[in-house]
């Protein structure tokens, strides 16, 4: 429950703040900075090496890769099938197929699953949505908004890098090592700021206006990331018999909400921004009824 109480009490502090207008307006880029490049580090150094080196270290990154791909061709199917306009189709490419499985996926299931679950929580986000976003996210932009040529080097060389991921590739050469207990206090105190800092920022950024035209594009895309995947989710754990935490998380994690960062990408882009940011707003609220049912069912 304190867990919960926190989860809460951060989002509205950042909602809140955002409409106070009392912080400058990058306050959530700068919060998001200090995760991604302190706080995310020191959770993957922390975490990961807590691991048994086996399969189901691989589970959380076969099942974000199969989910995002499958979502992105149901997406791109229906969006050709109900006329959607190529911008429109851009955005719920890029927001109904990223999962906010880092800012999101970390407090939710620590609350749900512990301590022990965010080793595979890191797996699934930094092998799996962080280089879709860098990738995949940097692809669909492109192509949907016509502004200029991929950059296969210039993507390479911002996933090799990104601190949470050159983090995550030394913390696996540490699998099965203890480290001395001042490391690890430093790495613990670090790390527990994800929790906060992530939801005031989440917050900061909430936003729910939304047109009764852009109802059905809305709608395919939180039917997506709230339904769809954790089903894709759940068909791959039941079809191979993975019945363990590294198959919890990942069914967890599949079930978050959009991804804010892709709808920040889809803004920057000029595919539809103010549909993007209503998908963000009621997708990130709806998450949490969704990972409570998805728990209740795997648990």
């Amino acid at each position: 429950m304190e867990n919960f109480a926190l989860i809460f009490t951060a989002l509205f502090i950042g909602y809140i703040i955002n409409k106070a207008d009392i912080f400058p307006k990058d306050t959530h880029i700068i919060l998001n900075q200090f995760i991604l490049y302190i706080s995310l580090p020191a959770m993957a150094l922390l975490q990961i090496p807590k691991l048994t080196l086996s399969y189901e270290v691989v589970i959380p990154v076969l099942i974000a890769w199969s989910v995002m791909s499958l979502s992105a061709l149901f997406i791109f199917q229906t969006s050709k099938l109900l006329g959607f306009t190529k911008n429109t189709t851009g955005a719920l490419m890029l927001v109904g197929v990223l999962g906010n499985t880092s800012f999101l996926g970390i407090p939710i299931i620590r609350a749900y699953l512990g301590e022990e679950a965010l080793g595979y929580v890191l797996m699934y986000d930094q092998l799996g949505s962080f280089i879709a976003l860098s990738t995949y996210g940097t692809f669909v932009s492109v192509y949907y908004s016509n502004t200029k040529d991929v950059n296969i080097g210039a993507i390479l060389k911002k996933i090799t890098t990104f601190p949470p991921f050159l983090s995550l590739l030394v913390a696996l050469f540490f699998i099965g090592t203890s480290f001395h207990p001042i490391v690890l206090s430093v790495l613990t105190s670090l790390s527990n700021t994800i929790v906060p800092l992530a939801l005031v920022a989440v917050g900061l950024q909430l936003k729910f206006k939304i047109h009764a035209d852009e109802l059905k594009p809305f709608a395919l895309a939180l039917m997506t990331t709230l339904i769809i995947a954790p089903i894709i989710a759940y068909g791959i754990t039941a079809l191979f018999s993975w019945q363990n935490l590294a198959s919890q998380v990942s069914i967890m994690e599949a079930s978050m909400g959009p991804m804010i960062t892709a709808g920040a990408v889809a803004s920057m882009s000029g595919l539809a921004p103010r549909l993007s940011s209503s998908i963000i707003g009621y997708g990130t609220l709806l998450s949490f009824l969704t990972t409570w049912i998805v728990y209740h069912i795997i648990i």
